[in-house]
């Protein structure tokens, strides 16, 4: 078997998916995009697996690996957008990256909103005094 066929639809597969990352903003078709570079990767390991005629079958071995990952990430993704879309009522990730908190000024505590580089004032300072 020709080495070249099966890296040609894997680097078509890996450049796909590449592109469906970059593109797209649904959260659950970024996933998908990432499952098809996965799938790339493990159509390499098995070529060169069968090419090199490895005793071993390392790369059948890794890309068992890989499926697992693979199937323990889509799971754990699935589940954090279905509860991202349960709260939120959207998949966009452009409208996701508002849900961040904003950056707090430096010194300030986010409890009560008081600058920490300031010295105390009221009752404790002139306790102190």
């Amino acid at each position: 078997m020709h080495l070249a066929y099966p890296a040609v639809l894997a680097a078509l597969l890996f450049a796909v998916g590449v592109y469906g990352v970059l593109a797209r903003r649904n959260a659950i078709l970024v996933l998908m995009s990432v499952e098809l570079m996965l799938n790339a990767v493990n159509l390499n390991l098995v070529a060169f697996d069968v090419w090199l005629r490895d005793t071993l079958h390392a790369g059948q071995a890794l890309t068992l690996f890989t499926i697992a990952i693979a199937a323990a990430e889509i799971g754990i993704g699935l589940a954090i957008v279905l509860m991202v879309h349960r709260n939120k009522g959207t998949s966009d990730i452009d409208r996701l990256r508002d849900t961040a908190e904003p950056p707090q000024p430096w010194g300030t505590a986010p409890e009560d909103g008081e600058t920490t580089d300031e010295p105390p004032t009221g009752e404790k300072a002139e306790a102190t005094a």
